[in-house]
């Protein structure tokens, strides 16, 4: 589990791996803190913000100099692996050891047990994604998977576990610049014209902007009217008075969500919906590809409306004619375009309990793992090989320095879910609000109490929070998440530099400082210095 808090951030999976650990299942944890997932691990590698491709790199070559590597996997069924063998061969123990702050018995101690495991499965997060280099931090676990052969059989493989909920299934219906539903590349010009004649319309033969392109592109001017669906980027967004600035220069800027949200209350137009998961009809996909069966319990309140009707009578407003009488005949019109949805009829996602795609007939059942034509003796059913990815080590773009000596890393706890708007109007008796979470060393050295309020500055911003001591953090590494934004707006904090590839934005390794406040503060009127204080926000 690598860069995964998964007992908080996703604790109905990891009821499943507690399970599995009682029947004997070897847990490792790689993460910067002392996680409450951590606790259950059978070993925890600490490592330094910003250090898992070296990491991931010292473990390749610890597999590759011990023998462990899965040969007839390797040369049947990869390529590349002479380049990552030498790419990785200056990533000795010692040399990761150094680099990562992992001790060197760790790394070999995982890499023996994950490339012997009969069968293992690596799982990752937002520790890994939210960050400059985020896909090439992919890669490099990709690697190990291949290297070891635990990708296309039962029990083995790479899973990311998805930060929100039904997230799977919008990128499967194409809510991503360069695919159309069913992951189809909008370049290809036979798929695309499939598209354009049951749409009857003409689709662009090029990507579209990632969130990150757009926000961009705003900036440039270029990009003046927003619609925005279920997303609240005034909170969510790293350098948020950047994003409020963008925002509030639109000449236009149209929000649809069931909540009043901070975005929402910029906008122009707001568009009240009905919430997905209980006042409509569809379906909805998790993290393992399972589409299942979404049934209207309630009535939306006065006022807000289904998101199709929402979306259909828009289109009729710009004189175009999209009727459909249910979900379920959407959910049809998918099935013909889209070949991994093709066999998902509701009365069958009924009838099962739900599918996980590919399900190309209603007459069979894929195997519940991809990439299993890896393992084909035949080549032509074996297909393309699975290519070895040779990544470099770069280290966070914000960089420590001695006026910002701590790095800021952020995540959710199990109380409260990314930017509190849904999960904020709910007590929970495990909820305590924002923190900044401390090493007790770091604490001692700075002469900071357990719950005395203190201001955390970066680059960018300032907020003030209440310490929080915790043996789990490590010196030198500071903890707070983007719950409770109307009073600690984290993201005032955070660096907007971000991966090339996905865009996501580098949210786990921010450089701060924390200073005492002289004057003593109510806990319970801590506000954003940035609304408060406007003098303290800092440029850089």
């Amino acid at each position: 589990m690598w860069g995964s808090n998964s007992r908080e951030t996703h604790p109905i999976f990891f009821h499943h791996v507690l399970k599995a650990i009682r029947k004997g299942a070897k847990l490792y944890v790689v993460d910067p803190r002392r996680t409450s997932s951590a606790k259950w691990a059978d070993g925890w590698l600490p490592l330094n913000v910003g250090t898992d491709i070296p990491l991931a790199m010292g473990i390749a070559r610890e597999i590759i100099a011990a023998g462990l590597v899965n040969n007839a996997f390797v040369d049947r069924a990869t390529v590349g692996y002479a380049d990552l063998a030498a790419a990785v061969e200056p990533w000795t123990l010692e040399a990761t050891a150094d680099e990562t702050g992992v001790p060197a018995a760790l790394i070999r101690e995982l890499a023996h047990a994950y490339a012997k495991a009969g069968r293992a499965q690596l799982c990752w997060t937002l520790g890994i994604t939210e960050h400059h280099n985020g896909t090439d931090n992919v890669k490099a676990l990709i690697n190990l998977a291949l290297l070891t052969g635990h990708v296309g059989r039962y029990g083995s493989g790479l899973s990311p576990l998805r930060g929100q909920n039904n997230v799977q299934g919008g990128g499967d219906m194409g809510a991503i610049p360069n695919r159309l539903p069913g992951f189809q590349d909008i370049l290809d010009p036979d798929l695309r014209g499939k598209f354009e004649r049951a749409w009857q319309t003409t689709i662009q033969p090029h990507y579209g902007y990632t969130l990150t392109q757009m926000l961009e592109a705003m900036d440039r001017g270029e990009m003046t009217t927003v619609y925005a669906i279920g997303e609240n980027p005034v909170q969510s967004e790293a350098d948020a008075q950047h994003t409020i600035d963008r925002l509030s220069g639109l000449d236009h800027l149209v929000v649809q969500d069931i909540f009043l949200t901070k975005t929402a209350q910029l906008a122009d137009v707001v568009l009240p919906a009905s919430a997905a998961w209980c006042e409509t009809e569809g379906t909805v996909t998790n993290s393992e590809r399972r589409v299942q069966r979404v049934r209207k319990a309630l009535q939306a309140p006065a006022g807000a409306r289904d998101d199709i009707e929402i979306l259909c009578e828009l289109a009729g407003r710009m004189g175009h004619d999209w009727h459909y009488d249910s979900a379920e005949q959407v959910w049809d019109e998918l099935r013909t375009l889209s070949p991994v949805h093709a066999g998902m009829s509701y009365r069958r996602l009924e009838q099962e309990g739900g599918l996980q795609w590919p399900c190309a007939s209603e007459d069979s059942t894929e195997p519940s793992y991809l990439h299993g034509r890896l393992w084909a003796d035949d080549p032509a059913q074996r297909g393309a090989p699975a290519p070895f990815s040779v990544v470099a080590h770069r280290l966070p773009v914000d960089k420590l320095d001695t006026q910002y000596p701590l790095r800021l890393t952020t995540g959710r706890r199990l109380d409260s879910y990314n930017t509190g708007v849904q999960s904020g109007g709910y007590n929970s008796p495990l909820r305590r609000g924002e923190t900044l979470d401390l090493a007790p060393e770091d604490a001692r050295s700075a002469g900071i109490a357990d719950g005395e309020p203190v201001r955390v500055t970066s680059r960018r911003g300032s907020v003030i929070a209440p310490a929080r001591v915790d043996p789990a953090m490590r010196p030198g590494l500071v903890f707070m998440t983007m719950h409770f934004p109307d009073e600690v707006d984290v993201n005032l904090l955070t660096i907007e530099a971000t991966c090339p590839i996905a865009g996501t934005a580098e949210y786990k390794a921010s450089a701060v400082r924390v200073d005492k406040i002289d004057t003593p503060i109510d806990p319970a009127a801590l506000q954003v210095m940035a609304d408060d204080q406007p003098a303290a926000v800092l440029t850089g």
